[in-house]
């Protein structure tokens, strides 16, 4: 691990004063590449791991260190795409980070096998961990893949005592369903690992870049769900005990 700062990847970009990526006011890092093709990915940019900019887990750190007064209660996370992507590339800036005091947050999928990315797993203070659909073949029809990695690694985390906080996104007529997300609530309710549930509503901000990309955006005509709706849904999981 000496020269673990020279350890190169690609990154998307940076967003030094982030408030939705984990506790406290963070320092996010969004790194190329992603497994899954999400029906409603804002960041469909992120997907091509030969995008994005070429840079050091050394140089990514160097940057974040000016920051560190306006993180201090917050930490540093690592989004994209999906970070789990550059395993290696991922696990240097956490140890760098761990080096410096940071707390660190990973977001993802769930989708890389945990035998290709358990390092950065296991330097992970935190795992925001993206519950794309509780039903594995809807999940692959909303992403391309199953959900049995993501499920996997809940169960380890379970096992190793990992903080997780779990990000569901709720699409009208498709995840936003009582029956679905009662199924969804029962089940993650079994884990203490879990110390946070967010739901997050279904939006089309990201549409202008499928059109630019040349991607058919198939989600076009569903509506973004209204304050009501994801109320309902967020009573769903305060019922089932869940820590929403």
């Amino acid at each position: 691990m000496s020269n673990i700062a020279e350890i190169t990847g690609r990154i998307h970009s940076v967003e030094s004063f982030g408030a939705l990526d984990g506790p406290g006011i963070r320092y996010v890092v969004f790194l190329q590449g992603c497994l899954l093709r999400c029906a409603y990915c804002h960041n469909p940019d992120t997907w091509d791991c030969a995008d994005g900019t070429s840079t050091t887990a050394g140089e990514v750190v160097e940057k974040i260190l000016p920051f560190r007064n306006f993180i201090r209660s917050g930490g540093v996370t690592l989004s994209g795409g999906e970070p789990l992507m550059q395993p290696e590339f991922a696990a240097a800036i956490l140890q760098l980070c761990k080096e410096q005091g940071f707390h660190t947050a990973v977001d993802t999928s769930g989708a890389v096998p945990m035998e290709k990315c358990q390092e950065a797993l296991e330097l992970a203070d935190l795992l925001l961990l993206d519950i794309k659909a509780f039903d594995s073949e809807e999940c692959k029809n909303l992403t391309g893949m199953g959900n049995e990695n993501a499920l996997r690694l809940l169960q380890w985390c379970e096992e190793v005592k990992k903080p997780v906080w779990i990000r569901h996104v709720c699409v009208p007529g498709i995840t936003l369903d009582v029956q679905k997300l009662e199924k969804l609530a029962n089940f993650l309710s079994q884990f203490s690992c879990i110390k946070k549930i967010e739901l997050l509503p279904f939006h089309k901000m990201g549409a202008y870049k499928w059109e630019a990309l040349g991607i058919p955006f198939t989600l076009s005509q569903i509506s973004e769900p209204n304050a009501n709706e994801m109320k309902s849904a967020t009573d769903i999981f305060t019922r089932a005990g869940c820590p929403v």
